[in-house]
């Protein structure tokens, strides 16, 4: 699994450090990449601002994306994702403590391949983060890159 990364839209440093620590009890030692922002996430992907230069062929295997972000919101990541020809295909599981429904619906809507919610207990969040790692980043097939 090496060499795959893992892009975290996280704002929350709790959560972050709860995600790296969940995939790292389940030995998933990809790079992580973290955002704290919308902005910083479309900056990574997208190679602008203090990622201007940074290779785009290597793209993230996974978007783990919350949805209460500043600056720009989750949603609208994911909006802009699914409507650039480079970033449209990239696997994106919104990963958020968001119980709203429309919140749900719109995440499918917009393109989403994955909604989760994050569990408070710590042993269900690791579970649920050994779930995410081995379907995406093992068993999930990618389209190849193109170069």
């Amino acid at each position: 699994m090496k060499n795959k990364i893992i892009l975290l839209v996280e704002d929350n440093p709790d959560d972050e450090e709860l995600t790296i620590r969940a995939l790292n009890k389940n030995n998933i030692m990809n790079e992580v990449v973290v955002a704290r922002d919308g902005a910083e996430a479309l900056d990574y992907l997208f190679g602008k601002g203090k990622y201007e230069g940074r290779d785009l062929n290597l793209m993230p295997e996974v978007i783990l994306l919350d949805l209460k972000l500043p600056k720009v919101d989750g949603l609208e990541v994911l909006r802009q994702l699914r409507s650039n020809e480079l970033t449209m295909s990239l696997p994106v599981v919104v990963l958020t403590s968001s119980k709203e429904e429309r919140d749900l619906i719109e995440s499918y809507r917009l393109g989403a391949n994955s909604y989760v919610r994050k569990p408070v207990d710590f042993s269900q969040f690791t579970e649920a983060v050994r779930q995410l790692g081995l379907y995406w980043l093992v068993l999930n097939e990618t389209l190849p890159t193109r170069k």
